[in-house]
């Protein structure tokens, strides 16, 4: 009778990438060319945007890539004095559960 193979175990090693800002659209990841996550927002005026969209790739799922996207735009909005007012139910979320992030939230 032959041997079976052990299964291989899977760790789940943390994910770099890189998170690029395009001014007057939004935070995103690319790879080989093509966009696998983003957060856009849309200017309303000076200092203000809405964050209307966040979309990650099923390959990326599970990994935090929403939030850390997330961050970029809240260090973003606090290096730029910008207020943040939340239309995608994700950064919804995340602003009203976070209270360390409340300072970029528009009242």
């Amino acid at each position: 009778m032959g041997r079976s193979r052990p299964r291989p175990t899977r760790y789940d090693a943390p994910v770099t990438h890189t998170i690029e800002h395009v001014e007057r659209e939004g935070f995103f990841i690319e790879e080989g060319g093509e966009r696998i996550a983003e957060l856009t927002y849309e200017p309303t005026g000076e200092g203000a945007v809405i964050a209307d969209h966040t979309w990650v790739s099923d390959s990326l799922r599970g990994q935090g890539i929403a939030r850390k996207l997330l961050d970029a735009v809240v260090a973003w909005a606090r290096a730029s004095n910008t207020k943040v007012t939340a239309r995608c139910s994700y950064i919804v979320r995340e602003l009203d559960r976070d209270p360390s992030i409340a300072d970029v939230v528009s009242k």
